[in-house]
């Protein structure tokens, strides 16, 4: 059976929201006084949103990767970089789970070895 064929242009702007809603709730967790509309629900829905958008860069497998790696190297940002280490984790990682001072850490450390 043939695979399904990637649509990059839809494939790279899961990898461009991924990396923008990863931006915002990250912010948000950071700064929740900043936007005090951003309830629980909202928030749900904002993760629901990132999940889903991780979804398609897994679905799309190799590509996928590829064209974070693409968005990585032209926008060299937190969000595109969270979006590559989700897509290298050997099996899919829940975005409510992740412990977020050690997923800052590593954002900062390997931005900082890449400038």
């Amino acid at each position: 059976m043939m695979a399904a064929p990637v649509l990059r242009e839809i494939v790279r702007q899961h990898a461009e929201m991924a990396a923008f809603l990863w931006t915002i709730y990250d912010h948000h967790l950071l700064h929740p006084e900043e936007n005090p509309e951003m309830d629980e629900v909202r928030l749900a829905r904002l993760i629901e949103r990132l999940e889903a958008h991780l979804d398609g860069l897994r679905v799309a497998g190799d590509q996928g990767r590829k064209i974070a790696q693409e968005r990585f190297e032209e926008f060299a940002d937190a969000g595109e970089l969270f979006v590559l280490r989700m897509l290298a984790a050997p099996k899919p990682i829940q975005v409510v789970d992740l412990d977020l001072p050690k997923v800052r850490e590593y954002l900062a450390v390997t931005l900082k070895q890449n400038r």
